[in-house]
């Protein structure tokens, strides 16, 4: 429909309601309780234009669980008749209905720690995290003896002296191509980690255990020359490592090399607390000082109590 006929029919409606339709409360009340049951339709709310002798009675919803609905009658008239009929019965909500959450696909609902024992998580076969682990590479020349042209040749003369078709049977790799050498260190996938999904994953464990955490601005020095960081290889290996102290907080967890904690192998080594300077003055040991000097001395006489010191 384009917008110059809907334009032409909006401003063919009528604004003010046909007065039989717009009376006819009580065929719209019965039909809305014939839907729901009698003593759930609540009050008349309002009556809207739906079109030339067309309109819709609202009532409210007393059903429990559905506050702010309202029952929707549409009745209408045909021309120059006095019978108005119903139309349809519709539960509506309102400006203030109380409604359900939009729904969201299961695969954006989905957080770290919602799978358990059993549960299985598909992958999209256009997961932009993946990528074709067979790249190609090693895809025969045309003209070879192990291009689709020429196996499409020989299963044509061997189909009547083997058992089954070619195409059934197993096909080895070519020996010496990359897929042989692939299946040989068990390391072929039918799919591979893309950039993005590196990328993703390095900004995923990099916010968990990196340099920019509380953890590593207080930590003595960075995992990277800590004793007890596991190397991991491939590309993630320059960046990232795995955490095999038992008493650290990302035990067993990829952390950066630029992560740091408390437990790295060489704070192990505490510092001898500095022992400090002597005092001066040694208050903790009692001095002895004698009141009278020994009798030998003879050099200085008792004073005795009451005599004059200024005569002998």
């Amino acid at each position: 429909m384009s917008a110059a006929t809907t334009r032409s029919r909006t401003q063919r409606t009528p604004r003010t309601p046909d007065r039989l339709c717009a009376e006819a409360i009580g065929l719209a009340r019965a039909a809305a309780e014939e839907a729901a049951a009698p003593g759930v339709v609540g009050e008349h709310v309002e009556v809207v234009v739906e079109g030339d002798r067309v309109v819709t009675h609202l009532f409210e919803c007393k059903e429990m669980g559905y506050r702010g609905w309202r029952w929707a009658v549409t009745v209408a008239r045909a021309s120059r008749a006095k019978v108005v009929t119903l139309d349809e019965t519709v539960l509506l909500p309102g400006p203030d209905a109380l409604l359900a959450p939009e729904w969201v696909p299961w695969s954006e609902r989905l957080r770290p720690g919602d799978m358990g024992p059993g549960d299985l998580l598909p992958t999209d076969a256009e997961d932009l995290r993946l990528e074709p682990g067979y790249s190609g590479e090693d895809e025969p020349p045309p003209n070879s003896v192990l291009s689709e042209d020429m196996a499409e040749r020989v299963e044509a003369e061997d189909a009547e002296v083997t058992a089954g078709a070619p195409a059934d049977l197993t096909v080895s790799p070519a020996r010496g191509s990359l897929a042989a050498i692939a299946d040989e260190l068990g390391l072929r996938r039918a799919r591979v980690l893309s950039r993005y999904g590196l990328h993703t994953a390095a900004d995923r464990w990099e916010e968990a255990y990196g340099p920019k955490t509380a953890m590593a601005q207080a930590a003595p020095a960075p995992c990277v020359s800590c004793g007890f960081l596991v190397p991991i290889g491939g590309s993630l290996g320059q960046a990232f490592g795995v955490c095999a102290n038992e008493f650290g907080p990302a035990d067993g967890r990829v952390v950066s090399l630029s992560y740091g904690c408390g437990g790295h192998s060489e704070a192990a080594v505490m510092p001898k607390p500095p022992r400090p300077a002597p005092p001066v003055l040694d208050e903790t040991k009692v001095d002895v000082l004698p009141l009278r000097p020994a009798p030998d001395s003879g050099s200085v006489l008792p004073v005795g109590v009451g005599e004059d010191l200024g005569h002998s």
